[in-house]
């Protein structure tokens, strides 16, 4: 598991240091720098998908990101002309990297060459899940890929093959026993699937099928109507919530001890109750060994981690919140602030801005 980053010089990020759990919650207002520890962690993987981190450098432009060229993600004002990233693993030798700014260049060149048994941490191996906040709509068919879902162990970074996984794999255990929904028949992925989505929308059935010859995969969702189902209807005609968050439970179900999952707004397109569903679930793999890393900006997404704090789901000690806000002297760097989460699920600082809207509409309006 990663413990601990240091980021210094990296956009908003002077240098801010995040110790790290099994579940961290990334949240702040617009612009303030939540997504740069994130951005962080995808640049050091694709930097390594395509061979240039350990001796050539940092590579701005890939698969998982692209922030443009060095002068866009060195900090304003930056007392030295180098970005540094210092990361801690549980069982492995700190790596220090030193990337010399390159302003026109979307690769900024390693200061020395660095030896890391990447293929024993879950950040560059295959035990490695990424979802942008730019998911997949919803289709009636989606590409099939037996190089992604195989090979790369992966749904896409967008979800975009997690119809073909689940057309593949439905069958297949979940690998965390904890994960199994207490309505599931069974362990199959498709069974528990079937039942947290229910948490979502009542009653939900998920079919695919692979269109082989068309190398495609349609998806669709039928609905328990007494004993019966319902005909299959197209994602199209069910809304955005189901298809944009079906991914998201995809990932986290087939999640084993050890994996690490990165989900940008996971709540998107989803009803406060379905949010907090998602804290919940989140929060049973983290305390089944698995490490996320949650950038959103919802509060029934905290709330239903808090609640499954109090019901002894996953221990206080195991969450992280980190709340990013400007600095007062400084409008270009972000300060991080680490609210902690009691036994109880109670929170001991709540900053402005903080997941407080709510609380601050309703004093208006009393």
């Amino acid at each position: 598991m990663l413990e601990f980053i240091r980021v210094q010089r990296f956009k908003s990020l002077h240098d801010a240091s995040f110790p790290l759990g099994p579940l961290n919650l990334f949240s702040g207002l617009n612009g303030m720098g939540k997504s740069s520890l994130i951005q962080t962690l995808l640049l050091l993987r694709q930097s390594q998908e395509k061979n240039t981190l350990l001796d050539k450098g940092l590579l701005l432009k890939g698969d998982y990101v692209f922030v443009g060229t060095g002068r866009d993600i060195l900090s304003e004002n930056a007392e030295k002309e180098t970005i540094e990233f210092t990361l801690t693993w549980e069982k492995a030798e700190p790596a220090h990297f030193i990337f010399n700014y390159s302003a026109k260049s979307d690769l900024q060149p390693l200061d020395r060459k660095l030896k890391l048994a990447t293929q024993d941490l879950s950040l560059f191996n295959k035990n490695f899940q990424y979802l942008s906040a730019d998911r997949i709509s919803p289709k009636s068919a989606y590409e099939a890929s037996d190089y992604y879902i195989n090979d790369l162990n992966s749904i896409g970074n967008h979800g975009e093959y997690t119809a073909h996984y689940i057309a593949e794999k439905g069958l297949t255990p979940i690998p965390i026993k904890a994960l199994k929904h207490r309505s599931a028949a069974s362990f199959s992925l498709l069974d528990n699937l079937d039942k947290w989505m229910s948490e979502i929308s009542p009653g939900i059935r998920i079919h695919t099928q692979l269109h082989q010859a068309m190398n495609t995969v349609s998806l669709s969702y039928a609905f328990e109507q007494g004993a019966e189902l319902t005909a299959d209807f197209k994602p199209e005609n069910v809304g955005f919530g189901l298809t944009f968050v079906l991914p998201v439970v995809t990932a986290v179900l087939r999640a084993k001890p050890g994996d690490m999952i990165i989900v940008e707004n996971p709540e998107a397109h989803l009803h406060p109750g379905g949010q907090s569903v998602l804290g919940r679930l989140c929060s049973i793999a983290a305390n089944s060994g698995v490490q996320l890393f949650i950038e959103s900006h919802s509060d029934h997404f905290l709330n239903g981690v808090r609640v499954a704090v109090k019901n002894g789901l996953i221990s206080n000690k195991d969450v992280r919140l980190f709340y990013l806000e400007r600095s007062a002297t400084d409008l270009h760097e972000s300060l991080v602030v680490m609210p902690e989460i009691d036994a109880q699920g109670k929170i001991d600082v709540w900053p402005r801005g903080f997941f407080d809207e709510t609380d601050r509409q309703l004093e208006n309006l009393l």
